[in-house]
């Protein structure tokens, strides 16, 4: 726990990050339905390919990552953290810099979906860090119980 203005901060943990971040799948997964598929359809372009570098992976991840950056930037939170009353914090208290959230939402996610292993430890580390809070030295934090 923290002292932030002589209030105790409670530090999210795995199980509230967890679903706070299912949630966020459904919206991601709403937004390329509702936007990225139909453009898609208008161009007919391929909506079913294997490719790695395939035009509709390219858009998805695209909107994958822009959500994160964005709504983290702005409010802090994405709506899934909205949802569970969760917020990303900077460990140094300063507000989080577009270098931070940049390096926190691209760089450390990339590499925690990679070895999802990393999301584990936050369940066993003092401030819940996950592998991408460690490298940007933010975590996630309960604003409300």
């Amino acid at each position: 726990m923290l002292q932030k203005n002589k209030q105790t901060v409670h530090y999210a943990g795995f199980w509230m990050r967890f679903w706070a971040y299912v949630v966020d799948l459904i919206v991601i997964s709403s937004i390329n339905g509702i936007l990225v598929k139909p453009v898609f359809r208008m161009l007919d372009l391929p909506l079913v390919e294997n490719k790695v570098f395939a035009p509709l992976t390219i858009a998805t991840a695209i909107v994958f990552y822009l959500y994160f950056v964005l709504m983290t930037k702005y409010f802090g939170q994405t709506l899934g953290k909205i949802i569970f009353g969760l917020k990303v914090i900077n460990l140094n208290g300063d507000q989080l810099s577009w270098g931070t959230i940049l390096f926190r939402e691209l760089v450390g996610r990339f590499i925690s979906e990679t070895v999802l292993i990393s999301y584990l430890i936050i369940g066993f580390l003092p401030k819940k860090q996950g592998l991408h809070d460690l490298f940007s030295d933010t975590t996630v934090i309960q604003e409300r119980s």
